[in-house]
C-alpha cells in the first residue's frame, strides 16, 4: 500500500487537513505532520533560527512549532526510517489560484516535497463548506498517481469548486491566470494608540482567460495546473543580454 505524507498550512487541526485524512486512509498508510498553528502565507520559510519541536497527538497526528515547508522536511527526512511515496498538502480553507501560489504555504507543502524528491499535490478548496467533494477529488488523484509522468522538480496545484461531488462539471488542465496589484494596506490603530497595519485582500483578476485556473473553478471544473519550480522567463533573456551588451 501507498505510503503518504499529509500537511497543510491551516494548521493540524483545521477541518481540511481531517477531510483528506479521512477520504484517504482506505487507501494508503497515512502520516500527518502539520502546522501548529495557523501559517497561511508563510510560502517556502524554512525556521533556521531555533529547533523545531515535533510533537505527537492524540488524534495520530504530530504538529511542527514551525511552517509548512518545515513540516513536510520533518515528515519525510526526520524520526522515521520510510520515506513517504507521495506528499499531499491540503484540504486549503480557500483556493490557491494565480499569483496565489508564490505565497500560499499549501503550495509550499508540496514544493518541499517535490524539492526532496517526492512526487507532491496541493489541494484546495475555493470555499469552506464541501471539503468532503475535495477528498474525493484527492483520493481520485492518488488512485491514478502511479500513471502519471512528471518532469523532475515538478508538482500539481489542484483547486476544487466549493460544490456537492455530484454538481462538479469535470476536470480541466489549467494554467495559472494572474491578479492586478493588491489593495493598500489598512491602517488601525492598537490599545496604545500605536499604527498598526493589515495586508489588505489580493488584487482583482487581471488574467483569467478560458484557460485559467480561475476561470476553469469559476466555471464548476476542478482545475489542476502543474507547476515547475524553474522561475526564469526563459524569453527574456536574450533582450537582458542585449541590454548588457549596449552598456559596454
Amino acid at each position: 500500500m501507498r505510503r503518504l505524507l499529509l500537511s497543510n498550512d491551516d494548521g493540524v487541526h483545521a477541518p481540511g487537513l481531517r477531510a483528506l485524512h479521512d477520504a484517504l486512509t482506505p487507501h494508503a498508510r497515512l502520516r500527518v505532520v502539520a502546522p501548529d498553528r495557523d501559517r497561511s502565507g508563510a510560502s517556502n520559510s524554512l525556521t533556521l533560527s531555533r529547533p523545531l519541536s515535533l510533537t505527537a497527538l492524540e488524534s495520530g497526528f504530530y504538529c511542527v512549532d514551525g511552517t509548512p515547508a518545515d513540516c513536510v522536511y520533518l515528515g519525510v527526512n526526520g524520526v522515521w526510517d520510510e520515506r513517504p511515496d507521495l506528499v499531499i498538502s491540503g484540504i486549503n480553507h480557500g483556493s490557491n489560484l494565480g499569483d496565489d501560489v508564490l505565497y500560499s504555504g499549501t503550495v509550499a507543502a508540496a514544493m518541499e516535497g517535490r524539492n526532496l524528491g517526492m512526487s507532491a499535490i496541493a489541494m484546495s478548496l475555493a470555499g469552506e463548506r464541501h471539503f468532503d467533494t475535495a477528498g474525493r477529488v484527492a483520493a481520485s488523484l492518488v488512485g491514478i498517481a502511479d500513471q502519471l509522468s512528471l518532469p523532475p522538480r515538478s508538482l500539481l496545484n489542484v483547486n476544487v469548486p466549493d460544490l456537492p461531488w455530484d454538481e462538479l462539471r469535470g476536470v480541466r488542465v489549467t494554467r495559472l491566470g494572474y491578479r492586478g496589484p493588491a489593495e493598500r494596506p489598512m491602517e488601525v490603530c492598537d490599545p496604545r494608540g500605536r499604527r498598526r497595519y493589515w495586508i489588505a485582500a489580493a488584487g482583482e483578476n487581471a488574467d483569467d482567460g478560458p484557460d485559467t485556473d480561475f476561470a476553469a473553478v469559476e466555471a464548476g471544473f476542478v482545475s489542476i495546473t502543474p507547476l515547475q519550480l524553474d522561475l526564469t522567463r526563459h524569453s527574456a533573456l536574450d533582450d537582458v543580454r542585449d541590454w548588457l551588451n549596449a552598456l559596454t
